[in-house]
């Protein structure tokens, strides 16, 4: 087995997150279902590579996410940064100390009261009216409205050393918004070294870990805290890939309020980028300025306003390119009815970054849901899919473009599953037809769909039916957003891209670089130096973002430059 440890940095990656790891609780519940699809109990899906075994002090067995997840203090809601499995680490009282003679008083703020989700969640262990029954549409129903904190959807336990608070900071998370902000959070203190211990306690245990997976919150001082960390990971786990995702919540795009704002945005959009790609084997942006009117949500209905609704699509993104990390190899263990493809964190970043050219940003493109196979106007896979990130030209021509794509739960037209020859040969005739195909492209595919989770957004338009399909007509009398009471799962399609077309997104952040922090007298000048950069250090950013435009576009006019 090779394992993943995952970290998500900051608020809406771990908004992600919490979608992320519902994901994967449904699909062990529905894997022990004796009753349950046989899609999902025959998932030749291994989990030991995301979880962990473990047990209790008091010898209960425990099985929890290889996660460390990192946010500002505050922001774990009603639960405890200790999980909910280990509730016998005691909250001492007042600590007297010993030289001390008088009075000590002890201030305790008011503890985040359980959302209706989680009480029914955890009414085991609460007192409850018994002759209160919450019905399944009480629940879907209050959380559309009642999600503050990423905690409130989650229906994970979670290990003690998964859940790391930053305390101690002199600012809100309103004003943590920028790289500067969060520039010495890692190295002030012990909180670099602790965060550290934390992922060592779960990289140390891994048999043979295949990567890590990290999801950053990119649009504030959370940058900084990743990139720092990033730095630390690079020199102590030298030969382990990183295969870093830097998530941006639609709500960051709000107008400037002024010029100020604005010049500040794109220095630190240019420095967060430079600085986190810098320290991985293999980073996708993702986080479309407006989600809701995306090509992507056709079949959707995305508030742009509610991180609750938005981090559900990128986190069930995130689940279908992880999928083939999880596949049985081929060899006698592997059931070829169920997958294929299979492939680790360190072949897609190969995949990637060494064909034909040096490159290690990727695209994440998307369908939600996928199409049906068969039926005279029915859309490819590859026609169906979206970028999830932003800046990205249209239909650009690439003749050295590299493809990792995972098709999942792939329904026939008429809603019955296919199977996995037939998922193949549909995206070679795809190709075939439209004469275009990427140099090199690598498909893994799995029978089993995403699960829809009970806590999940109420984002299916009313033209995707129970498992998924897309209907050609609305389905009569019911609403226009659709629950997971409505949609039990998704058929999805996942790709990671290496293609010129990501150009305009690097384009950007050099050239704001250059025009605010570089030229002379740019405006941004004394911004970078409040935050703690060098001449030389911006100079150097700036040599590594033009390597990676001449990398895509060897006839860029930086090319001169990068000798």
């Amino acid at each position: 087995m090779k394992e993943i440890v995952t970290i998500q940095v900051g608020g809406y990656a771990n908004f992600i997150g919490s979608h992320f790891w519902n994901f994967q609780d449904d699909l062990l519940g529905l894997a022990d279902d004796p009753h349950g699809n046989e899609v999902f109990r025959n998932q030749s899906l291994d989990t030991d590579v995301l979880y962990r075994s473990g047990e209790t002090h008091q010898g209960v067995q425990t099985y929890t996410p290889r996660l460390l997840s990192i946010d500002l203090q505050g922001s774990l809601g009603s639960m405890s940064s200790h999980g909910s499995l280990y509730n016998d680490v005691s909250s001492s009282g007042p600590s007297y100390v010993q030289t001390w003679k008088g009075n000590v008083t002890r201030e305790v703020s008011e503890p985040h009261k359980k959302n209706l989700f989680l009480q029914s969640l955890y009414e085991g262990e609460q007192k409850v009216d018994p002759t209160k029954k919450i019905e399944d549409k009480d629940l879907v129903d209050s959380l559309q409205e009642d999600v503050r904190f990423w905690t409130d959807f989650s229906k994970v336990h979670y290990h003690p050393k998964s859940l790391y608070e930053i305390n101690g900071l002199s600012m809100d998370a309103n004003q943590f918004n920028n790289y500067g902000t969060g520039r010495d959070v890692f190295s002030e203190g012990s909180r670099g070294e602790e965060m550290s211990e934390r992922l060592r306690f779960f990289a140390e245990e891994c048999d043979h870990i295949q990567g890590i997976q990290f999801v950053v919150d990119d649009s504030g001082g959370f940058s900084s805290v990743a990139a720092d960390f990033l730095e630390n990971i690079a020199d102590d786990y030298t030969n382990i890939p990183v295969l870093l995702y830097s998530a941006r919540d639609p709500r960051h795009y709000i107008k400037p309020m002024n010029r100020e704002d604005s010049i500040s945005r794109a220095i630190h959009d240019a420095v967060t980028f430079s600085r986190l790609s810098s320290f991985c084997k293999l980073i996708a942006p993702i986080g479309l300025p407006s989600l809701s009117t995306s090509e992507v949500c056709s079949f959707l209905h995305i508030d742009d306003a509610k991180p609750f609704y938005s981090s559900a699509v990128y986190a069930s993104a995130l689940h279908s390119i992880s999928l083939p990390f999880r596949m049985a190899p081929v060899g006698p263990n592997a059931d070829s009815r169920y997958v294929a493809g299979a492939v680790d964190v360190n072949g897609i970043v190969q995949m990637l970054s060494g064909q034909g050219r040096q490159n290690m940003v990727a695209i994440l493109d998307v369908a939600m849901p996928a199409p049906l196979i068969g039926g005279a106007s029915q859309r490819s896979f590859q026609g169906s899919l979206n970028s999830l990130t932003p800046d990205v030209k249209e239909d650009a021509e690439d003749s050295y473009e590299v493809e990792s794509m995972t098709i999942h739960g792939a329904l026939r037209s008429g809603g019955n599953h296919a199977s996995i020859s037939e998922v193949k040969d549909s995206v070679t005739a795809a190709y075939e037809s439209s004469g275009k195909r990427p140099m090199f492209s690598h498909l893994s595919v799995a029978s089993c769909p995403l699960p829809v989770p009970l806590p999940f957004p109420s984002i299916f338009g009313n033209c995707v039916g129970q498992h998924g399909e897309l209907l050609g007509s609305p389905i009569p009398g019911s609403l226009p957003r659709r629950s997971s009471l409505d949609v039990h799962s998704v058929p999805m399609a996942a790709r990671l891209r290496s293609s010129n077309a990501v150009l305009p997104f690097l384009d950007k952040r050099l050239s704001n670089l250059r025009k605010f922090g570089m030229d002379r007298g740019a405006a941004g000048i004394g911004l970078l130096q409040n935050w703690g950069f060098a001449k030389e250090e911006v100079d150097e950013m700036g040599e590594s973002l033009a390597k990676l435009v001449l990398a895509l576009n060897p006839y860029s006019q930086d090319s001169s430059d990068s000798d």
